[in-house]
């Protein structure tokens, strides 16, 4: 009897897309529910574009976009969405930087006039840069040096993993690189990546769309055009063997341990892709989960245990290559074979087997249900948009997801698990405390 799957609706978000004459992309989705708007700016431009010697060059860069533009003093960016009531940030990941507020609908054009002066051009000053490579470094020690599993696994699993530079290396950066950071990198940086022509500016809520696209174009139109770049290549050599390593964290408690395995391609390869975003939830969503029913309830040989798509945890915004990964924490004294072990014996049960009835259907509905939810906030849905059109040119994708996920079968999931071998298999072993005797 075959597996139910959930019958899930796309959802009808409206979307309506165009292009500046200077490149720069732009997608608007009008919700007048609420007076309220996001509004989201990503530059195609990641942790895997930094240059060798540059390590954690576009996180320092997203600093410094935050230090005043063409026509704002420093700290004015703040106080002009604050003082609308709105909230503001930025964020890096492997294959973007993104900024964005959310605003009351009567603060469209402010949020639009900051967006376009800093894509003019931020201030690049020699105090600037020393200061925020001052606050990135202060981050570092926080985030990762002086915090129990610091980096773990986003920072210490790619190096396991890949051998390349792009994918490998540090995104938050070395203090030498970080230190050595200047004035004409700087802007070289924003003459290559933050070109008009690599960007995708959208905006969701509270809007009436004529209206908008009359404000874009007067704000962004002058914008100087810049094509974008040539993406450096990211290939990466298939694994051959299986990959391991272990490392001392004095600060951690309890051991722990991640893998990771290859996918296909997330964007090239979509319709195989999504098999193993169903896949890793089926393993770890939820109690009633293959790995958490098996390893946290039953064995009692991990306390926690988590299973995703990216190393940042979010399945639609990456390019490849990419990877499923499962981490977990073990008890004290915790067995990392046996754990490890009892993930191979759960990932050959679903190939073998396939999944129990309403097993599939059960996880589709808690996917679609966390996909609705994370884009009925407006800011969420334009940052989503953005990136989907800028990686993708399908902003429309994000409606149609629910309905494409609940669309997987118990045979293509099944196939996802019989790739997940050993031998392809990398990971990294934290070993807490005192380290090894």
């Amino acid at each position: 009897m075959p597996t139910r799957r959930a019958r899930i609706p796309a959802a009808k978000y409206p979307v309506e897309r165009f292009t500046l004459d200077n490149g720069l992309r732009v997608v608007l989705t009008p919700d007048r529910s609420a007076p309220v708007i996001g509004v989201a700016v990503v530059y195609d431009v990641g942790i895997r574009s930094e240059p060798e010697g540059r390590t954690g060059f576009a996180h320092l860069f997203e600093h410094l976009m935050f230090q005043g533009s063409e026509n704002l003093e420093k700290l004015a960016h703040f106080r002009h969405v604050q003082g609308a009531g709105g909230t503001f940030n930025g964020s890096t990941h492997l294959d973007y930087t993104d900024y964005f507020e959310t605003l009351p609908s009567n603060a469209l054009e402010r949020a639009l006039f900051l967006e376009a002066d800093r894509m003019r051009g931020p201030r690049l000053t020699e105090e600037n840069l020393r200061n925020q490579v001052d606050v990135v470094k202060e981050e570092i020690r926080v985030n990762v040096l002086n915090r129990p599993y610091g980096g773990f696994p986003w920072l210490t699993l790619p190096p396991v993993m890949f051998d390349t530079f792009p994918n490998a290396h540090d995104g938050y950066g070395s203090f030498d690189d970080l230190e050595s950071a200047t004035v004409a990198d700087a802007a070289d940086f924003f003459r290559r990546y933050y070109a008009s022509g690599n960007a995708v500016l959208a905006v969701s809520g509270d809007i009436d769309t004529a209206e908008a696209v009359e404000l874009i174009e007067r704000h962004f139109g002058d914008v100087p055009a810049r094509p974008a770049p040539a993406r450096p290549d990211f290939a990466e050599p298939e694994p051959t063997a299986e990959r391991r390593t272990a490392y001392d964290d004095k600060l951690a408690p309890l051991p722990a341990v991640a893998s990771g395995w290859r996918v296909p391609d997330p964007i090239g390869n979509f319709a195989d892709y999504l098999p193993y975003v169903v896949l890793a939830e089926v393993l770890t969503d939820g109690d009633a989960s293959r790995l958490v029913e098996r390893l946290v309830h039953r064995d009692r040989t991990v306390t926690s245990i988590g299973g995703y798509l990216g190393f940042m945890g979010d399945p639609f915004d990456v390019r490849d290559p990419t990877a499923l990964l499962i981490q977990s924490h073990l008890p004290p004294g915790g067995d990392v074979d046996k754990v490890l072990r009892t993930v191979d014996e759960e990932l050959d049960r679903v190939a073998t087997d396939g999944l129990t009835d309403g097993e599939l259907a059960r996880t589709q509905a808690r996917m679609a249900t966390h996909l609705l939810r994370d884009t009925d906030a407006v800011l969420n849905r334009a940052l989503r948009m953005a990136v989907l059109e800028q990686q993708r040119g399908e902003p429309g994708l994000l409606g149609e997801l629910p309905r494409l996920v609940g669309e997987v079968t118990d045979e293509q999931v099944r196939a996802a698990a019989a790739t997940l071998r050993p031998e392809r298999r990398a990971s990294v072993e934290v070993i807490p405390g005192g380290g090894r005797s």
